[in-house]
């Protein structure tokens, strides 16, 4: 098992891509501080790892609340002693143009889609750097690379996240750790609900994925989280500072 002796971190882990990441993760051996706001959630996805063989502990946590990220790395380090891997998923999407978009959905969005991944690599980077070796992977979006029409505080936060990433990258090569953005495109999950309203409900959303994305469909959460498997462990060895598409060829076409 690639990852067997490691210890990850993922925010937003009990549902989605944060969900399916994690059990990837643990099937190859990692044990689990899975972190999701609603505590009911990431406890199950605790003991569905717990019950397949693996290791796993769940710490309820808002990452939009400082403390509360703070809180979540000293209870990994409290029961493991090290941090190998943080995958730093958790996100929002808030729709609109410009002068639609309220002031507050903005700062929520760069609170939690920028300023939460900042402060949890903060926090871990010191654990890193003492063993010389880490794999931090922020999730930002293939709107991270590209534009969405009328998504301005979606679009500029996960455009910022790439550009945190690359700088950290620069940063903390040196000292072994890798940091690298995930840009998932359309993945069929609840996390699509503010898209489905801006393009004006399910079955506008279903023609735009059949018409405009090459390979003609959504991605499933498990094939996200291959890719986030690769970021974590040693196939992924030289690659830092990257930001990884994995959205069937739509910012292309």
């Amino acid at each position: 098992m690639i990852l067997e002796g490691q210890v990850a971190i993922v925010t937003g882990a009990g549902s989605g891509i944060g969900r399916a990441g994690a059990l990837r993760m643990a099937a190859e051996g990692a044990a689990l501080v899975v972190a999701d706001r609603d505590g009911d959630a990431g406890a199950a996805i605790a003991r569905e790892i717990a019950a397949a063989g693996g290791k796993a502990m769940a710490v309820t946590t808002d990452v939009a609340d400082g403390a509360a990220l703070e809180r979540l790395v000293s209870e990994a380090m409290d029961a493991h002693g090290r941090i190998d891997v943080l995958h730093s998923h958790a996100g929002i999407q808030v729709e609109g143009p410009l002068t639609t978009v309220d002031p507050a959905g903005m700062d929520a969005s760069w609170r939690v889609n920028v300023a939460a991944h900042f402060h949890l690599a903060r926090l871990v980077m010191p654990h890193m750097t003492r063993v010389g070796k880490g794999s931090i992977i922020v999730t930002s979006s293939n709107s991270g690379v590209f534009y969405d029409h009328e998504m301005i505080a979606y679009a500029t936060s996960k455009h910022a996240a790439v550009a945190m990433v690359k700088q950290i990258a620069i940063d903390y090569g040196k000292y072994g750790v890798r940091v690298n953005a995930l840009c998932p495109g359309w993945v069929d999950t609840p996390f699509n609900d503010a898209f489905t309203r801006q393009m004006g409900g399910r079955e506008a959303l279903l023609a735009y994925v059949k018409d405009k994305i090459p390979l003609g469909r959504f991605a499933s959460v498990e094939e996200i989280a291959e890719a986030i498997l690769f970021l974590a462990s040693d196939r992924s060895s030289f690659m830092t500072g990257h930001a990884l598409v994995v959205d069937g060829g739509e910012c292309i076409a």
